[in-house]
């Protein structure tokens, strides 16, 4: 007996299905890693450091959580499954509908104007969108912010930072949205780890586009000591395996 059911995590969590047909016309089911799934370290049946935003939402019972920009849907989709987790395993109680019962919501910001990486949750028909019924806002995080969140007056216990990854759009988001923090709530914020970018061979056809991630390290060390901070870095434990791009969890002291 296992805890994890792989079979799951791979066909939902971690990959997206492919359906295409043979030349008789009989369907054929495939699937596709989670774009950007690799920078957490996840593979078809690990979900790397997604499983401490699993673990967190659970021990924690959180039920509003925000995802600010995501890339391939990887945390949001995970974010709304430990929530589904937390009524199933009877932690949460009434209607578990996925944004508007009592088991909380999730939601998705993201302009999806093609900085940091292309994304393909823009189509309402895409896997991750269909599967797991984000409350999806298209815009940037500041004016979702403004005129959503804090018009609204919805309040977050778990914050996900990964839109703009220079310090001043790191040290923006945080400093907006930690505002809407309930008083046990969460900060994670990604790609924190500087060894990791420091390592990373970047392909020539890349380096005209690829923007170095040194804004969330950055501004992590800045942080006051109003905020406690946890870094879950494991560059380099098992170099032959996929590893995270840095998750630092933030909370207040």
């Amino acid at each position: 007996m296992k805890i994890f059911n792989k079979e799951y995590i791979r066909q939902f969590l971690t990959n997206n299905p492919v359906i295409t047909r043979d030349v008789n016309k009989k369907v054929i089911k495939q699937f596709k890693p989670v774009s950007y799934r690799w920078t957490h370290g996840a593979t078809d049946y690990h979900l790397g450091d997604g499983h401490l935003i699993h673990s967190i939402i659970i021990a924690m019972r959180y039920k509003s959580c925000v995802c600010l920009g995501s890339g391939g849907g990887f945390i949001p989709r995970i974010m709304t499954q430990a929530r589904l987790d937390l009524h199933d395993t009877e932690i949460t109680d009434g209607n578990p509908d996925i944004n508007y019962g009592d088991i909380g919501t999730t939601y998705l910001v993201d302009a999806c104007n093609g900085v940091g990486g292309v994304v393909d949750y823009d189509d309402p028909q895409s896997f991750f969108r269909y599967q797991f019924i984000p409350k999806f806002i298209k815009d940037t995080t500041e004016n979702a912010y403004f005129n959503y969140f804090v018009k609204k007056d919805i309040k977050i216990d778990l914050l996900y930072i990964d839109a703009g990854h220079s310090y001043d759009d790191v040290k923006k988001d945080f400093e907006l949205y930690s505002k809407l923090l309930n008083p046990k709530g969460m900060v994670a914020i990604h790609d924190t780890d500087e060894r990791y970018q420091k390592e990373m061979v970047i392909t020539e056809d890349e380096k005209e586009y690829y923007e170095f991630f040194d804004g969330p390290p950055k501004f992590i060390r800045e942080l006051g000591p109003e905020w406690k901070t946890f870094d879950f870095f494991n560059t380099g434990i098992h170099p032959s395996k996929p590893q995270s791009t840095g998750l630092t969890l933030v909370q207040r002291a």
